[in-house]
């Protein structure tokens, strides 16, 4: 077994890097975790459904820049060195944060207000684009052959730690005043902390310094000149990229967003848990699960990279629609039993099959973005009107008449009552029998069952976070590392996941299907583990400090 002592300029290196890059993970995740609270003062008044959803594609506009950070920050971190880029992405992280803090609402600034909060989302986003692969790859070239992936997983921590911090300040502001006050102005202090945070990463981080392999490549001389071109315009190293995004960071990313963000919304947004109990659930299950994280690297250091993250990948697979069923079980019972003794069925037209439900359901979303406000069938009235009531429903076609013609367009069914046609009178008039719950009880609300999913869903998440740091710094070599494995991590991190709670949310929306959104990351995760199987490598034995990347299988 490897020796685990730390001496003190690597406890320094950990502690510099991991910290500073827990604080960038609190500033991009304050946003994501009041997305759903404040994300309707951005926007116009009138459909809380359309402000949800553009609430969470401004999560995922962040997530979308990520790409062009990775190039811009690793271009730069391959040519001037890992130090000064992660002084550039700390600032930048920082001060488009704390801005956000200040930015007056639409009520005030119309128009303007929404624009300046998505510039400000694509500065994070491109920060953070730049933070991951500069702290990976700096760590991973101090940490000593055969501890890679125990160095690196203290940097895998960061993610959840900075979602740990960001709960605990919001909880702290919310519990600290009323409700009426933070809505008012209260929710703006955990973006405003984000200036003592980059005061403190800054003068932390000034005291690294700069990567022993990236300093004796550039005495040789043997930095590259062109970190774009070598990474991306050479096939063999692009195949490598390639293995690595639909292999590897697709499903990982997935894995992340659906363990732990979608977890969140969806305990208070669907299942209607009060805030102040789903904050403190999430954070038990992620002070339980976190450590595996380092568990799971140093693991990887032993037995491999590869075989640890695919069975996350397969677990994922086989479990999430059961662990997310069990959720509701536990979380809102007298929901499970509503839908159960009473399911809500809305038969329309516009159902035409479910295998391309999932495309008219993102359409369906990008049309209430654009056009907020606009119901443009009766269809879309009866969602909305069940939606907001926090009722689930299943689409299915018209039954046929005479003729085997549709007998009538739209016919909500629950149990056995029917009403044709839309009413919201009528609406809940059927409704209110059955019995479905506006929010969770609390004196029914199983903790324990509760925190035990949500902690197998975190440890989901440390079995394919915690190792993959080591593997895609393994991937490539030192004169190009940082710009080639950012591209794949943010790819698949921010496109793959960071889009995760908008399209989840859009099928779940649009189908009334609670459970339709996990199919998303399910898919994704077992095409990454078969892709994965056939085509990734091990790399837990290989040299970083070599000249030519090991393309070979």
């Amino acid at each position: 077994m490897p020796d685990t002592s730390l001496d003190r300029k690597h406890r320094l290196v950990l502690f510099a890097s991991s910290l500073g890059t827990v604080f960038e993970w609190y500033d991009f995740y304050i946003y994501a975790t009041l997305a759903v609270f404040f994300g309707k003062l951005f926007f116009p008044a009138g459909n809380d459904t359309a402000a949800l959803l553009s609430s969470l594609a401004l999560v995922g506009v962040g997530f979308s820049v990520r790409p062009l950070g990775a190039l811009l920050f690793g271009r730069l971190g391959d040519l001037a060195g890992r130090k000064h880029t992660f002084l550039v992405t700390i600032v930048t992280m920082g001060l488009s944060t704390a801005l956000i803090g200040v930015l007056p609402t639409y009520s005030h600034w119309g128009i303007w207000a929404p624009i300046c909060l998505v510039l400000l989302r694509l500065a994070q986003g491109l920060a953070l684009g730049g933070e991951y692969g500069g702290a990976a790859t700096y760590v991973a070239e101090h940490a000593p052959q055969g501890r890679r992936g125990y160095f690196t997983s203290w940097i895998q921590i960061t993610a959840t730690l900075g979602l740990f911090l960001s709960l605990a300040i919001i909880l702290g502001a919310r519990a600290a005043m009323s409700a009426a006050t933070f809505a008012q102005w209260g929710w703006r202090l955990p973006f405003l902390v984000s200036f003592v945070l980059l005061g403190v990463s800054v003068y932390i981080r000034l005291k690294l310094e700069e990567s022993p392999l990236f300093a004796e490549m550039k005495a040789q001389g043997k930095g590259s000149k062109a970190p774009l071109r070598e990474s991306f315009g050479n096939a063999a190293n692009r195949r490598v990229v390639l293995k690595a995004l639909f292999g590897a960071t697709m499903g990982q990313g997935v894995v992340w967003y659906a363990g732990q963000f979608y977890a969140l919304y969806f305990l208070t947004a669907t299942l209607k848990v009060n805030y102040v109990t789903a904050y403190l659930v999430i954070g038990t299950a992620l002070a339980i699960a976190t450590p595996f994280f380092v568990v799971f690297g140093s693991l990887s250091d032993r037995i491999g990279r590869k075989k640890i993250i695919l069975t996350g990948f397969l677990l994922t697979v086989l479990s999430y629609q059961a662990v997310f069923h069990g959720l509701t079980r536990a979380a809102n019972p007298a929901l499970a039993e509503a839908m159960e003794r009473s399911p809500v069925v809305l038969r329309t037209a516009e159902f035409h099959g479910r295998a391309s439900v999932a495309a008219a359901a993102l359409v369906d979303a990008a049309r209430k973005i654009v056009l907020p406000g606009r119901l443009v069938s009766a269809t879309d009235k009866a969602r909305k009107f069940l939606n907001d009531a926090g009722i689930p429903f299943h689409l299915e076609a018209p039954e046929p008449g005479a003729g085997g013609t549709a007998a009538d367009p739209l016919v909500l069914i629950v149990g056995g009552r029917r009403v044709v046609g839309f009413n919201p009178a009528d609406y809940a008039r059927a409704l209110d029998p059955a019995g479905y719950p506006k929010s969770a009880d609390p004196a029914r609300f199983d903790a324990v069952g509760v925190t035990a999913r949500l902690v197998f869903l975190v440890l989901l998440v440390t079995l394919v976070y915690g190792p993959i740091a080591a593997f895609l710094v393994e991937l490539f070599p030192t004169r190009i590392r940082y710009t080639s494995m950012s591209l794949p991590y943010h790819i698949g991190n921010g496109w793959f996941g960071g889009f995760l709670p908008l399209i989840a949310t859009s099928i779940a929306v649009f189908t009334g299907d609670i459970y339709a959104g996990l199919w998303y990351p399910i898919i994704i995760a077992g095409l990454a583990f078969v892709i994965g199987l056939a085509v990734l490598p091990e790399t837990r034995d290989r040299s970083l400090d070599q000249d030519e990347s090991p393309h070979a299988p």
